[in-house]
């Protein structure tokens, strides 16, 4: 196993660990929304991918999130309102990520969806 490689394997390790270890609150009911997502800053190559789709795993969420060839990751999350904006604040609170900005907007849930889904493996 090349250098690259052995790296990148231990920083995915520490990132799902984090994330598998994240105290999650209680949550009331709360309406079924699904968002469209870019998040830009420091988002690539800083596990931002990988936590998203651990946390929202963990909190039941569906959806997706990729990266961006312009360095911008794109995100759909649908579930409780409640629960998407747990994730996206928590994402902002890592030290390790810089949210610059974000563009959001409100779509159409899909009832079929049963899954959380990214572009490529980690």
């Amino acid at each position: 196993m090349n250098i690259k490689v052995w790296i990148k394997k231990v920083k995915n390790g520490y990132v799902i660990r984090q994330a598998r270890n994240v105290r999650l609150p209680q949550f009331e009911s709360d309406d079924m929304v699904r968002r469209h997502y870019i998040f830009k800053g420091r988002v690539q190559k800083v596990g931002f991918r990988i936590e998203v789709i651990e946390l929202a795993k963990r909190l039941g969420l569906t959806g997706w999130v990729n990266n961006l060839e312009n360095g911008d990751v794109e995100a759909e999350l649908q579930g409780p309102k409640n629960k998407i904006d747990f994730l996206v604040s928590f994402m902002e609170s890592l030290k390790r990520i810089k949210i610059d900005s974000k563009e959001v907007k409100e779509i159409s849930v899909v009832e079929s969806e049963k899954a959380f889904q990214s572009d490529k493996e980690y």
